[in-house]
């Protein structure tokens, strides 16, 4: 059986857009002479649409393109996509499933509704679909007789075991074993699963297990592209009866993987698996390169503008922009103050020159000075301390640093380029970042990526120019090897006020990723308890600048955004 799996960009909600460019896809799939054309879920409309769901008329119009597509682009082989859908037609339009269509020839051969509704991290199904209840296969015809296909969407495959929810689902039927009972040889399965970096490798996993233990072809198929603050990596993958593989898809990028199902399993020899050969820095950039082109074309920019400190951050925030965007639409904005080193400029303009980017200076002296001459009055009339007796202090640097915020902004309204914020999930764990200053922007490209990580992603990108687009390498080795400082102060470093970026970096992925308790994270890393307490306080307390920072991409299991729901009034302490 000749069968392509369709690796799909979508734009959430172009309904018109996504299924015109989903009938191209079909086109280039028949010319190859595919069989089984399958799309990821929820494919129409993009995942996840989240409350468009609720909007009048939107499920309708998901109907209406899917009927469609189905009708005028399904003759000669069997098309498989993913829509939301009612119900049932003859209760309100608010009951709705997680459908797949399957068409054949103009006409609708079945339905199948999602039966493992996801509902944690950044999953949200409870909220808008009703489990489907019914296990369904449908034959395939092909030039070698037909095929017992089986349907399943996403989690009804991983049952949570990728994420660490399986338990949710222990009472409920096994969605897979029931389509083998039902007689299904082939299990095809469109996803729409965001990029977590060491997931991809828990999916093979899982798949190949799926297909040992009920002797079947398993055939998966994910979404591709960014959406908001999700990334999704594509990374299609096909397995036989025994485990081994058929064929992959790239990662991070639309494709159409074509390749036959065969008959029996054979000793052919295996593909390379792109996921599995892909180091974690890599897949960190490409995923950032990813969801920072798509944001930026999806919500209808071109340009982007970035602060260059000279530092590590905004250096892979530039470098990820302009493998995103271009260089040439990305501006750069070098604003020394009046703490900033004389490399701070230098290794600002050498990035510049590495990228191919443009750079201006805009000093923040003169806006600084105004501000303090201004807040000094005031101060004076309130009855503080002059600020002159304690300086510097955290209001000053604060107040370079919105000083900065506010250039950006002015240059970002009047060219209409979009900021992107340079901050790193280090930072805004602990509160390292200003609100209405160096948070201010439309992108936090950086906000689930740790000091660590951001270091480690520059000597990739240095050691692999070529591979991420680059003539040379994009970072100058000085930005690299400086100690990194946000300059508000007088011989300021980092380290001044928090602990080495290791261990900093540890106890957040042990308190906000995995929701360690401070004794538990003592007990398992012998760090002083003085100083993990510390953190985890700071971590609750910088609560309220989250919900105010800019969309960020997520990358870890646990992001500051959607998927984290913590109140900001709250006093609850970790012991």
């Amino acid at each position: 059986m000749r069968t392509a799996l369709v690796q799909f960009n979508p734009t959430i909600g172009d309904l018109a857009g996504n299924t015109a460019r989903m009938a191209g896809f079909v086109a280039q799939a028949r010319e190859r002479g595919a069989e089984l054309v399958v799309f990821p879920e929820l494919a129409v409309c993009g995942y996840p649409p989240r409350d468009l769901l609720l909007h009048e008329g939107f499920l309708e119009g998901c109907a209406a393109a899917a009927k469609a597509m189905g009708e005028q682009h399904s003759a000669g082989l069997t098309l498989i996509f993913g829509c939301p859908l009612p119900r049932d037609p003859a209760r309100p339009t608010h009951t709705m499933a997680n459908s797949l269509l399957a068409y054949r020839d103009g006409a609708m051969v079945d339905y199948y509704d999602k039966r493992l509704l996801p509902t944690y991290d950044v999953f949200d199904e409870d909220r808008y679909f009703e489990p489907g209840d019914r296990a369904v296969v449908i034959g395939v015809p092909t030039s070698r007789g037909t095929r017992r296909v089986g349907l399943s969407i996403c989690e009804d495959l991983w049952k949570g075991e990728d994420a660490g929810f399986a338990l949710r689902y222990e009472q409920d039927p096994d969605p897979v074993a029931e389509l083998v009972r039902a007689g299904a040889e082939i299990i095809v399965s469109p996803s729409g699963s965001p990029f977590v970096l060491g997931k991809g490798r828990k999916h093979r996993g899982i798949l190949t297990t799926h297909a040992k233990r009920h002797g079947v072809f398993v055939l998966a198929v994910n979404q591709v592209g960014g959406n908001d603050d999700l990334v999704f990596d594509g990374h299609a993958a096909a397995y036989d009866p025994r485990g081994r593989a058929l064929a992959f898809g790239p990662g991070f990028e639309e494709a159409v993987v074509v390749f036959d199902v065969p008959g029996s399993v054979s000793d052919a020899p295996e593909p390379a698996d792109p996921l599995l050969e892909t180091p974690d820095e890599e897949l960190l950039v490409r995923a950032l390169v990813l969801g920072t082109r798509d944001y930026l074309r999806k919500t209808g920019h071109t340009e982007a503008i970035i602060g260059l400190s000279g530092g590590i951050d905004s250096a892979i925030t530039a470098a990820v922009a302009a493998a995103a965007i271009g260089p040439e639409h990305v501006l750069g904005v070098a604003m020394p103050g009046k703490y900033s080193s004389d490399h701070s400029l230098t290794d600002a303009y050498d990035l510049a020159a590495r990228l191919g980017v443009r750079c201006i200076t805009t000093p923040i002296a003169e806006p600084f000075d105004g501000f303090r001459a201004r807040l000094d009055a005031s101060f004076a009339e309130l009855g503080e301390r002059a600020l002159g007796a304690t300086l510097p202090d955290l209001t000053e640097e604060n107040l370079q640093s919105r000083a900065r915020g506010t250039i950006l902004m002015a240059l970002s309204n009047r060219t209409g380029a979009l900021v992107l914020t340079t901050g790193n999930k280090s930072e805004l764990a602990v509160g390292y970042c200003t609100l209405y200053g160096d948070m201010n922007g439309g992108l936090a490209v950086l906000s689930d990526v740790t000091k660590i990580q951001v270091y480690a992603m520059a000597r990739w990108l240095n050691d692999n120019p070529t591979r991420a687009g680059f003539a040379g390498p994009p970072i100058p080795p000085s930005t690299i090897d400086k100690p990194p400082s946000a300059e508000l102060a007088p011989g300021q470093r980092d380290q001044d006020s928090l602990p080495p970026y290791e261990l900093l970096d540890g106890v957040i992925e042990r308190y906000v990723e995995h929701k360690q308790s401070v004794a538990r994270i003592v007990r398992e890393t012998g760090y002083e308890r003085a100083l993990v307490a510390r953190i985890a306080r700071l971590i609750d307390l910088t609560e309220y600048k989250r919900k105010q920072t800019a969309v960020g991409i997520k990358v870890s299991s646990v992001a500051f955004g959607s998927g984290r729901r913590v109140p900001i009034a709250q006093r609850w302490k970790s012991e």
